[in-house]
């Protein structure tokens, strides 16, 4: 299958190397289209430098990416990207599109605000299969561990509906044999009481995101699970039409 990886960290984020491999490994043609600088909570924003009708586009890739893999950087945002991808932007189609591996955790509320999240989304959108993928320092060390987390997941994605949905993947910056496994995860919620306002703020500063959000989320959920060493995946859904639990007022203008 070819496959299309991007991110919000830029073309020279290391955490495109380990999602590319795994990527390779599984027998697709891949080709890297990241940003030529960081987009880091740009959401599903579609910024870009057009350039004789299309992207502007530069050489770049990150280092320790295989040759096998092509590589440009592209003058967009990372959901400008996935857009131009889904349109044949970068001479094909892609049937999958990943998204990462983010420098940083990807969880509960923050999905919102991701560049990586939005760039899968908006592929999703189009009916591309799509993955988000983040590990839970903004310093990772163990890009082992994700590989090795992804490479049991890719497999999975071709069988993703195709209704907006994309999977959103948190994987622990630890050894591999510290990995407890990966678990089903709700995205978690804040906390709602002024004593955690201090490690809300401290997170969204780029803090040390783990003791933030180990202590305001349920033990069901990403944020907490990852503080506990377990890789997370949860199904993340773009805007739907969505009447559950609320009635719509309507009204006829002439009665």
């Amino acid at each position: 299958m070819r496959v299309l990886i991007t991110n919000d960290d830029g073309i020279d984020s290391p955490g495109l190397v380990p999602l590319a491999h795994a990527a390779l490994a599984a027998g697709h043609e891949v080709l890297v289209a990241a940003p030529n600088k960081e987009y880091s909570g740009a959401a599903a924003s579609l910024q870009g430098e057009p350039e004789d009708g299309g992207f502007r586009i530069r050489e770049g890739r990150p280092d320790g990416l295989d040759d096998a893999v092509r590589s440009v950087a592209v003058h967009a945002s990372p959901a400008m990207i996935a857009y131009g991808a889904a349109m044949g932007a970068f001479g094909f189609v892609p049937e999958l599109l990943l998204s990462g591996i983010n420098l940083g955790p990807n969880v509960g509320p923050a999905v919102v605000h991701s560049g990586t999240v939005g760039a899968a989304l908006t592929a999703a959108a189009m009916s591309i299969p799509a993955l988000a993928a983040s590990m839970s320092t903004l310093d990772p060390t163990h890009w082992e561990t994700a590989e090795s987390v992804l490479a049991r997941v890719l497999p999975t994605m071709p069988e993703l509906p195709r209704d907006g949905r994309v999977l959103n993947v948190n994987i622990p910056d630890v050894p591999v044999s510290e990995v407890r496994g990966l678990r089903r995860a709700v995205l978690g919620r804040y906390a709602a009481e002024p004593h955690h306002a201090a490690d809300q703020v401290r997170m969204l500063l780029g803090g040390d995101a783990i003791v933030a959000l180990s202590s305001q989320f349920a033990d069901d959920s990403d944020g907490f699970l990852l503080s506990e060493n377990w890789a997370t995946i949860s199904l993340v859904r773009g805007p739907v039409h969505d009447l559950d639990g609320y009635d719509l007022p309507e009204f006829d203008a002439h009665n």
